[in-house]
């Protein structure tokens, strides 16, 4: 049995008999779950248990009662109830819910939806929304235009079957799909015809430009003044979602901007912005936004921030103040598409990565603002504490940190502490309770101080600490002259050919900045020297004979 989930729930069988009976509840749940993607109600199994009691016994009439009442207390929802014996010999009643055709409510009027493991109300124009969202759901799956499959982009598709091959994240059995059994697999075609989704990542330029609402992208610098002073566009419809990612992070000057950090006697080159952090953004505005509506997504590059601006709204149920703990995939067949490619983590939105990037950086969190008919995530290029780049690396490597633990200590690191109530409403958490994962063991190891007792506690980061682990280039390798870091790297893919960046800079040095060996491998293939083959975590190098 799994835990209560997006599709999953659990009930006491008290819930539907006895004096303890609450249809009511019951209900709730199946119109919560038919309104997102459909699921499972066990009832008979308690929430702290993954098996029901091995002596519960359920008559098949109960079975029939449930059919019978959730027929009554409901509107648009299809339950098919079924008595399952299980593995411990227990019976409980397992309700298949299918995704509602239309909106569901209950008979009373009350609409619902699952959001995580929660049923969550759905009121007001809330109700509005979640109709008009319900018919962007199954655009991916739509072949409207009647695009014959055989008309995908033949380097797109090669290209496609190649990565998927290639993938640690898919099943041999998938590996092993023919290219027309892979669009059969992954929703990219439909029968004869391609789907909106296939269209959108495999299709012909023309096909991709007929749809109406595949992703444009305008990058646009700002001056002091506010007044444009360049602009980068991105609208022939010639590149699918996947490769935008790529180019749009070549093609912007601007990511490639770097300034001089103090480092001891010396000074070192910092990003002004982080590959990952643009990606993730990237990826997240790519994969998130409603295709059903138009609208450009555009970077705004400001001399102090980046703003980032991805039409439509958040998915209903996900806020500002929670999109840390939410997830909630507005394109699931688009999201697996990029999960299964290596360019995010499927699981979540992403902005947890964010975060703790940011923070190992010693820049402030994102700001994430939700506008009437759009969403804007704001990040700066400011460092604000240099010192807690060097306290997130060593702390990390001392300690092996957890992802709660890393972001944690960055918030704190930041700033002069925080009280607990603070620190719960930074993390987006519902009250202090929630905070002992995400302290984890930075009290016990020193890392983190605690002053003060219940809400009132304060955790902060110790002077002395900051003070031991201030950024600072343990050795001169660190300041490695940009001629001896070049030759060091030919000689290491002369020795270990078709090496990743990670083993390299492994190698020849961890105190060189990750970041430097980057650029200087850009470097050099620029220049002809080294050669590679895939892309992010699977990229590898070759040198150029």
């Amino acid at each position: 049995m799994n835990s209560e989930s997006q599709y999953y729930d659990k009930k006491s069988l008290r819930c539907i008999t006895g004096r303890t009976a609450d249809w009511n509840e019951i209900a709730k749940d199946c119109v919560a779950l038919a309104n997102a993607k459909g699921g499972r109600l066990a009832i008979g199994i308690e929430d702290q248990e993954d098996q029901p009691p091995a002596a519960q016994r359920v008559e098949t009439v109960l079975v029939d009662r449930v059919r019978k009442r959730l027929r009554e207390l409901t509107v648009n929802v299809e339950a098919h109830p079924e008595l399952v014996m299980a593995p411990n010999g227990g019976m409980f009643i397992d309700v298949l819910l299918p995704r509602a055709t239309s909106v569901a409510s209950t008979s009373d009027g009350r609409y619902f939806i699952r959001i995580g493991d929660e049923s969550r109300p759905v009121l007001g124009e809330e109700i509005l929304r979640l109709a008009n969202e319900r018919a962007s759901l199954p655009w991916e799956t739509m072949a409207a235009q009647m695009v014959p499959r055989e008309r995908a982009d033949a380097a797109k598709l090669v290209a496609f079957v190649s990565q998927i091959q290639a993938s640690d994240r898919v099943k041999k059995s998938v590996k092993d799909k023919t290219a027309d059994e892979l669009l059969d697999h992954y929703q990219l075609a439909a029968g004869p015809a391609l789907t909106n989704l296939g269209v959108l990542c495999l299709g012909q330029r023309n096909d991709r430009a007929r749809l109406g609402t595949a992703p444009v992208v305008q990058a646009i610098k700002y001056d002091e003044r506010g007044a444009k002073v360049n602009k980068w566009v991105w609208d022939d419809f010639d590149l699918s979602p996947m490769e935008l990612v790529d180019r749009i992070w070549l093609d912007v000057p601007e990511f490639r901007e770097t300034y001089e950090l103090p480092d001891g006697l010396q000074r070192s080159l910092v990003s002004m912005f982080d590959e990952e952090v643009i990606r993730e953004l990237l990826v997240n505005a790519l994969v998130h936004r409603p295709y059903t509506q138009r609208g450009d997504i555009f970077l705004n590059f400001h001399p102090d921030r980046l703003e980032v601006v991805n039409p439509g709204l958040l998915p209903l149920g996900v806020t500002p103040s929670n999109i840390l703990h939410r997830t909630v995939r507005r394109n699931e067949h688009l999201a697996r598409v990029f999960h299964d490619l290596n360019f995010m983590e499927r699981e979540g939105s992403g902005f947890d990565r964010i975060f703790e990037v940011l923070l190992a950086h010693g820049r402030a969190l994102p700001l994430l603002v939700e506008g009437p008919d759009s969403v804007h995530v704001t990040i700066q290029r400011r460092i604000l504490k240099p010192e807690v780049i060097g306290l997130m690396a060593k702390a990390n490597d001392s300690f092996k940190l957890t992802q709660r633990e890393r972001i944690c200590l960055g918030i704190l690191a930041l700033g002069d502490g925080l009280t607990a109530l603070g620190l719960a409403t930074q993390l987006e958490l519902p009250g202090v309770d929630a905070l002992k994962p995400w302290l984890g063991r930075l009290l016990e190891v020193g890392l983190v101080k605690a002053q003060g007792r219940t809400k009132g506690t304060r955790y902060y980061v110790p002077p002395e600490v900051l003070g031991q682990l201030r950024f600072e280039a343990s050795t001169t390798l660190a300041r490695i002259e940009p001629h001896r870091l070049r030759e060091l790297l030919l000689e290491d893919l002369r020795r270990y050919p078709g090496s990743a960046i990670g083993a390299s800079h492994t190698r020849i040095g961890k105190e060189i900045p990750l970041s430097q060996v980057k650029r200087k491998l850009e470097q050099m293939e620029a220049e002809g020297a080294i050669r590679h083959e895939r892309n992010y975590r699977w990229r590898r190098y070759w040198l150029v004979e």
